[in-house]
Parts: C-alpha cells; sequence; structure tokens
C-alpha cells in the first residue's frame, strides 16, 4: 500500500540561473496582426505571486511584437516579499495539511514549494516515460543557443512521426518562424514543430539531443535521458522529482512562461491558405480560479497523461508533476483535487 512521504521533507532548492538562461530571457514574439489569447490574474498582487517575483507594473506586458518586450515587467524583490495575506511560511504552512485526504488517480505526483519542501509525494523517484513533457526540454535547448527566432523553417518528410504515425496540420512545406514553432511546440504540443526545431539546430538532431542530455546533468536529473525532442518516444524517461527540477529551471525563462500559458494563437503557414488557430492543451489555463505560471501537458500510451504546472494555490507558488493519469481529464481531476485539499488544510488549520 502506498504511504504518502512527509509533507516537509526538502527534495531540491531552485537551480541557479546560467549565463545561457539569462542571455535567453527574451520574451516569445508574435508575429503582427495575429490575434493571440492569454488569461493574466486577476489583480497585481496575484501576477507578482505567479511569476515569482514582485513586479512594477507600467503598461501590460507585452507579448507581440518584437522590441523591447521584455522590458514591461522589472524584477524588483524576492518572490518571499510577494505574499501578506498568510503570514505563515512552509514548512509550518504544510503540516496543517492531512496527506491521507489527497487521493490522486496520477500513477506518480510530486508538489513542491518554492523552498523546495516537499509538500506531498507519491512514488516520485520512479523512472517512467514522460511523453511531451520533454518540450520544455526542447524550448530550454533552442533558447540556450540563442538562434535567430525569425528565421523561416519549413517542415519537410523528415518532420512526420513515422514511429506513432500522429497526425499535424503542419504539412510538408508549412512555413514558420523559429519563433512560431516553438510557441506551437510548447502551448499545443504541435509534435512536427518540435522535430523541425531540432532538425534545424547546429550538428542536426544527434547533436540536439546530446544538448538535451547535457543540459539534464546540469539540472542534476540524473536518472533522466532524452531520445527525441518531440516526446514520442517513450525513451524519454524521468521522475516526478526530477521533473520538479526541469520546471523550476524552465520557469526562469520568460518566454516559456509566456508560450505554455497563452491560451490560443493563430499562425499562417502557407501562402495560399488561411490561417490555423492553435489551442493551449492544458483547459485550465481557461478556469479563473486558477493562477498558471508554466504549464506542460503530455501523452503516449506508455506514458499515459501527463501534466506539469507552476501555479499559485493559497498565495504559495507550487511545482505540481503528475505523471501517468489514466483517463483524458484525470490529470486535471488531480489538479483541482490538490488545489481543494490545500486549500481547504489551510483554511481549516
Amino acid at each position: 500500500m502506498f504511504r504518502p512521504t512527509p509533507q516537509t521533507r526538502k527534495v531540491n532548492a531552485p537551480p541557479q540561473s546560467t549565463p545561457s538562461e539569462k542571455m535567453s530571457s527574451r520574451r516569445f514574439r508574435l508575429p503582427a496582426g495575429r490575434p493571440t489569447s492569454r488569461t493574466f490574474p486577476t489583480s497585481r498582487r496575484a501576477l507578482a505571486v505567479v511569476l515569482g517575483i514582485a513586479v512594477v507594473w507600467g503598461a501590460q506586458p507585452r507579448i507581440a511584437g518584437s522590441q523591447d518586450s521584455a522590458g514591461s515587467i522589472q524584477q524588483v524583490a524576492a518572490l518571499g516579499s510577494v505574499s501578506t495575506a498568510n503570514r505563515q511560511t512552509p514548512p509550518d504552512l504544510w503540516q496543517q495539511l492531512k496527506p491521507r485526504k489527497l487521493r490522486l488517480r496520477s500513477a506518480a505526483a510530486l508538489i513542491v514549494d518554492r523552498f523546495g519542501n516537499e509538500v506531498y509525494g507519491k512514488h516520485t523517484d520512479r523512472p517512467m516515460p514522460i511523453a511531451s513533457i520533454t518540450k520544455l526540454m526542447t524550448a530550454m535547448v533552442i533558447l540556450d543557443a540563442d538562434l535567430d527566432l525569425n528565421e523561416k523553417v519549413t517542415i519537410t518528410k523528415a518532420d512526420r512521426d513515422l514511429l506513432r504515425l500522429t497526425g499535424s496540420r503542419l504539412r510538408v512545406g508549412a512555413t514558420l518562424t523559429r519563433n512560431e514553432l516553438l510557441i506551437l511546440a510548447l502551448m499545443a504540443s504541435e509534435n512536427r514543430a518540435a522535430s523541425a526545431l531540432a532538425r534545424t539546430f547546429p550538428g542536426g538532431k544527434k547533436a540536439f539531443v546530446s544538448r538535451m542530455n547535457q543540459k539534464a546533468e546540469s539540472l542534476g536529473m540524473t536518472n533522466s535521458r532524452f531520445t527525441e525532442a518531440a516526446g514520442l518516444d517513450s525513451g524519454n524517461v524521468s521522475t516526478a522529482l526530477e521533473l520538479t527540477r526541469m520546471v523550476q529551471a524552465a520557469f526562469r525563462y520568460p518566454f516559456i512562461r509566456e508560450a505554455t500559458t497563452i491560451q490560443k494563437l493563430q499562425v499562417k503557414p502557407y501562402k495560399r491558405r488561411g490561417e490555423l488557430e492553435y489551442r493551449n492543451t492544458n483547459r485550465l489555463l481557461r478556469k479563473s480560479y486558477w493562477n498558471i505560471g508554466l504549464s506542460k501537458t503530455g501523452y503516449i500510451n506508455e506514458a499515459g497523461r501527463c501534466l506539469v504546472m507552476q501555479a499559485v494555490i493559497a498565495e504559495q507558488p507550487l511545482v505540481i508533476v503528475l505523471l501517468n493519469s489514466f483517463g483524458k481529464l484525470t490529470p486535471f481531476g488531480d489538479s483541482n483535487r490538490i488545489r481543494k485539499w490545500i486549500e481547504a488544510g489551510i483554511e481549516q488549520g
């Protein structure tokens, strides 16, 4: 019988940003005139908590255009100064929770706070396939390489999925910028976009996969390995514990934060056809009671339904990892169970 692990175990400290991460801190750019939809938190304080920093507001943060979009948010203080409503700090806060009251249907789960304290854990060290959660690593490798995001990339036959024969609206000949492909890979989990990003990486796919594994090693992901960029191969494996490290690292990239939480995007990959609209694969982004700062879903048969998020619950920024859920909606159901469990536990305490 599974026994939840102690809530206050410190599982890892947030990784330090590397020079390449700082260099890759530019925001993603949407083509001028292309409609988009994004849910922002309902208050300035809520946004500050989601980003993990205190912020100074001028104009609304830009997500379109290429001029100075990174300058719309200024970091001014550490995360610990954000929340004033709840003056309790972990791990004392988590002692009020009762792990046995949380019944999750995901095979592995881990919730970690901003200090690295474990709020809840279930089979956290068990390696398993991670499906399209892989694309977070793909994005970090692309951004670390500081490639030209405005460069046009054309989908070729080499980008087709010959392993699982999944379909794609990006047919052979479709052309988008590297920037657009990266957004689609993150928010819509577009497999051909991820494949094209790896194929056009300096040195090709082999060099790209090597860089993925080097990045994983630098993050202390010793039980993880990556075999390709889209997550279609079950050889892409990690543990819930190590995925919290990957999510924390990915959260340091403004591009990834924004691209994974945008709700929908329209692109025009064909000259003589209309625009294609893509929607985010995480339906929780459409719920006003969720403050999500980073999100990625994943699915293949071997991995089940997977979901990783950075989200704010009860004014506490948390990383949530859910792996191998059975049923299309199970990760979202588990996420809502987690939110209600934490809110109710803190309120009763």
